[in-house]
């Protein structure tokens, strides 16, 4: 009878033991085979600028921590097109991320808006505060419509650039002015003001400053740099009129593909190198406005009286049309951060 149960036991443990060895076996090579994730994202940044430096070497973090499981694939300077292209081709599955700058990611979040108001920012410190304080409910707010916000960065102050001295709403009114066609926010401030603006893609603004078909272009001043711009403008109109926001998105299907441990790394590289990119951004629209001035471009200072004009123009605009592109709560939370941020001195 100890003979049969001892018999029995080894017989259990065998059974055991292929099990354990069995599912050994399959877990190894689940692992082994877990599926390789390539995310191809677009860029209007052209190669060999400060953003693609960032982007490579972000990619290269990336693919090490992951084992090269991902990886980013990057397609610079327009080459699969304008923001509006690189939207419809993230819809469709082509791409799975881009870098957008804050006119690409309100068509995927209308509130993000609320950060292109005229005048709004008085300093780079007020639009961290905003970013820190408001992040959760942006983040959200893309993935409640597919898309996951892997960091903020930025484009920087714009400032007006033209071929003709730009200091009052009426010297706008004569112009022949640019609108970027992704802007909506921009067409509403210069419908306010009267002014026939004339739609461009990006890249072909070069050449209608070229011809004079416009003569009145709006960029922080490393944009303009980097697109050429700064050849053709002569002067720079020295008032940061929008801040303009930046991130890079990512499809919230392709995102959730990806091994959690995984998310969490490219999340915190993500931060980690594009908060450092907001550092460099900074520093170089400062130098890139030295470099304008260096080749010739004339800076022209409105009077105070001439910016209250456009800041008057700016909130006729926003009272009467601002509810279409955001929210009032959403207003309203920005206007009482930023008021208890300056009530404090910061």
């Amino acid at each position: 009878m100890g003979e049969i149960m001892s018999m029995k036991k080894q017989t259990i443990l065998k059974i055991l033991l292929v099990s354990l060895l069995t599912s050994a076996f399959f877990l190894q090579a689940a692992y082994g085979a877990e599926k390789s994730t390539i995310i191809k994202l677009a860029t209007l940044a052209p190669e060999g600028s400060s953003w693609m430096k960032t982007f490579n070497t972000l990619n290269t973090e990336v693919m090490k921590k992951t084992e090269k499981r991902v990886q980013f694939k990057i397609y610079p300077g327009m080459i699969l097109g304008d923001e509006m292209d690189m939207l419809r081709k993230m819809k469709i599955g082509q791409i799975q991320a881009a870098a957008l700058t804050s006119g690409g990611l309100s068509a995927l979040f209308r509130e993000i808006n609320v950060l292109q108001i005229p005048f709004l920012f008085q300093k780079y410190q007020e639009v961290d505060a905003i970013l820190t304080r408001m992040d959760s409910f942006f983040k959200n707010g893309f993935e409640d419509n597919g898309y996951v916000l892997l960091s903020w960065s930025e484009g920087g102050f714009i400032y007006l650039m033209s071929t003709i001295p730009i200091s009052s709403v009426s010297d706008l009114q004569k112009a022949k002015v640019w609108i970027w066609e992704e802007s909506p926010m921009s067409k509403m401030i210069l419908d306010e003001a009267g002014v026939s603006a004339i739609p461009l893609s990006i890249p072909d603004v070069l050449v209608g400053l070229q011809t004079g078909l416009v003569n009145v272009v709006y960029a922080p001043p490393t944009g303009a740099i980097s697109l050429q711009w700064f050849t053709k403008v002569k002067y720079l109109t020295n008032v940061p009129l929008v801040y303009l926001a930046g991130g890079i998105v990512v499809s919230k299907e392709t995102f959730k593909q990806i091994s959690p441990s995984h998310q969490s790394s490219i999340m915190e590289i993500s931060q980690r190198h594009l908060t450092q990119l907001k550092a460099v951004t900074r520093n170089e629209n400062r130098e890139a406005i030295n470099v304008m001035t260096s080749h010739g471009t004339k800076i022209v200072t409105p009077s105070k009286d001439q910016i209250e004009e456009f800041k008057r123009l700016s909130n006729r605009a926003i009272s009467r049309q601002g509810s279409q592109y955001f929210s009032k709560k959403v207003l309203d939370e920005v206007l009482s951060i930023l008021e208890g941020n300056r009530r404090e001195g910061k």
